[in-house]
């Protein structure tokens, strides 16, 4: 399993810990959005500290607590909660569409950003123009957790809500605050792109036919072997999709949690992104 606290930053456990529903992976960008600058009167950026007294100390703040604030600037992080716990970030109506709860995780990160925010004599209009310190590692612990690096509905340019249910019930992925069912925030505004993935990204599930030749096969077979998943009756033609793969595989998946149909053999963007094939 992966770290359950971000290595790295700094534990402020706020306690509250709640169990997640499961299902597809989830990590949800928003800013702090504390203040209000124009290109016209940029503002002093808030003081980190101020974030981190707040959601970590004031009962208010608690009660929007995410799991990661984040400082772009100069790469620091603390953590509320631990990744397999629910935070409340994310406006979540009675009897409604599940929101800070639904995935196997929802890892909410909270960016110490505001639009036109001044920052060591510089202003910046968007997040990406930051220094965003941090990113790499942040990006590679979210991933650890099943959390491919893709944005289901698009991801975030401009301060515009675009929301689907039926995506945000279905598909693993970062979503936008703004991209989030019974929610009316319409940040972050802009994000960072993905850092270079140290393993091979989800071919997708056609590409998992018998006799498929791949390098990408042999690399998956010998994590599968590592992993303690070895269900195979020969070590050769270690590139060529077969039986062994399938039920190798169906081991891993098993060892995840799944049953039934969800343990099948035939990899998903979930248990691939967890198995972390390295890049061939």
């Amino acid at each position: 399993m992966p770290e359950l606290w971000l290595p790295g930053a700094t534990r402020l456990d706020i306690g509250d810990h709640a169990p997640t529903d499961g299902g597809p992976a989830k990590a949800i960008a928003h800013i702090t959005w504390d203040d209000n600058g124009t290109a016209a009167n940029p503002l002093p950026l808030a003081p980190y500290e101020d974030l981190v007294g707040y959601f970590g100390r004031n009962p208010d703040g608690k009660k929007v607590a995410p799991h990661i604030l984040w400082d772009p600037f100069v790469g620091r992080f603390t953590q509320f909660v631990p990744a397999d716990s629910r935070s409340k970030s994310l406006a979540d109506a009675a009897g409604g569409t599940r929101t800070n709860r639904a995935g196997s995780v929802v890892i909410q990160v909270e960016t110490l950003f505001f639009p036109y925010c001044r920052w060591n004599g510089t202003t910046y209009a968007r997040l990406v123009d930051t220094p965003c310190e941090g990113w790499g590692a942040l990006n590679a612990w979210i991933r650890a957790w099943g959390v491919p690096d893709t944005w289901p509905m698009g991801r975030p340019t401009s301060f515009t809500s675009n929301r689907s249910e039926s995506v945000w019930r279905s598909r693993a992925g970062w979503y936008a605050h703004a991209h989030v069912p019974e929610n009316d925030h319409t940040d972050p505004g802009s994000w960072p792109a993905f850092a270079d993935a140290p393993y091979e990204p989800f071919p997708g599930a056609a590409f998992f036919t018998t006799g498929r030749r791949s390098p990408i096969i042999a690399a998956m077979h010998q994590r599968l072997v590592a992993v303690g998943c070895d269900r195979y009756r020969t070590h050769t033609d270690l590139d060529v999709w077969g039986s062994g793969d399938v039920a190798s595989y169906r081991a891993w998946q098993q060892k995840l949690g799944y049953t039934g149909a969800d343990a099948d053999g035939h990899p998903g963007p979930t248990s691939w992104t967890r198995l972390q094939v390295p890049h061939t």
